[in-house]
């Protein structure tokens, strides 16, 4: 297998505070890695360094050999869901095009081959019913979909999933993961997801990056979601429990405390997306 990501000895962070690091991960092409840790412990910082919004306060980073730049053609990114205002003046297909031609300037009307792509990837994701329809008058697990289809155009290497399961019910969380997974094992792509929501993903990932407080644990599911793995992390106590085929990791301080697979609030970290 070849390396899709190299993180080295990474710092990163804001006005000189670290929040994330030192982290060093090789992620190899085909793998799927799940990011998880409570709100603010650095996942959004990490994707924001990969995709090359925020410069390291140290260490380096390289996705497919090079340092990252923003708006890579070979890296799908698919956001935290916000809602659009109700009075953008953009169709749903019009979005997902934007996978295509938003790294240029302008919105050029798509060639018949990116057209057909466009087509291609509203199938996949079964938005046919609502592609022609105003984003902003879809609803948020709508939107998030088209998101979807957006990161997927163009077969990227690497895709990096910033809580794609957000305002997605079972069913669509379900549907998302298998074309995520499908992508990754058919186009041998690297695929980090961030989520709450490990349980929909759990059969898919082949390791987990468990961020807390600026230290990380990396390993299989086995290896970390164990109470002795998450007790050091945390550097308390923490018990984690399988409850109906569901992970639960609960401690008396609330910081641990979260079901791993209920909706959560988005991070907030102390820097907003650029």
């Amino acid at each position: 297998m070849s390396l899709a990501i190299e993180i080295t000895d990474l710092v990163a962070g804001y006005r000189g505070r670290r929040v994330v690091g030192p982290l060093s991960l090789s992620v190899e092409a085909g793998e799927m890695i799940a990011i998880l840790g409570p709100n603010g412990s650095g996942k959004t910082t990490l994707l924001k360094v990969l995709l090359g919004l925020l410069q390291p306060l140290s260490g380096s980073v390289e996705i497919g050999g090079e340092a990252p730049r923003a708006a890579r053609s070979d890296i799908g990114y698919v956001p935290q869901h916000r809602d659009f205002d109700r009075d953008l003046p953009i169709r749903g297909r019009e979005l997902v095009e934007l996978g295509l031609t938003g790294h240029r300037y302008g919105i050029p009307w798509p060639r018949k081959e990116q057209r057909r792509q466009v087509d291609a990837a509203i199938r996949a994701i079964g938005a046919e019913g609502y592609a022609d329809a105003p984003v902003g008058m879809l609803s948020g697990g709508e939107q998030q979909r088209l998101r979807i289809a957006q990161a997927l155009l163009g077969d990227p290497s690497v895709l990096l999933c910033d809580e794609p399961l957000l305002a997605l019910d079972p069913r669509r969380q379900s549907e998302v993961v298998a074309l995520i997974d499908e992508q990754r094992r058919h186009k041998n792509a690297a695929v980090l997801f961030v989520t709450h929501e490990i349980n929909p993903i759990l059969p898919s990932v082949d390791r987990l990056l468990y961020l807390v407080g600026g230290r990380a644990a990396v390993g299989t599911p086995e290896e970390v979601l164990t109470s002795e793995a998450l007790s050091e992390l945390y550097g308390a106590s923490v018990d984690v429990l399988r409850v109906g085929g569901r992970v639960l990791v609960v401690a008396g301080d609330d910081s641990a405390s979260h079901l791993l697979g209920h909706h959560h609030e988005h991070d907030h970290e102390d820097e907003p997306w650029a």
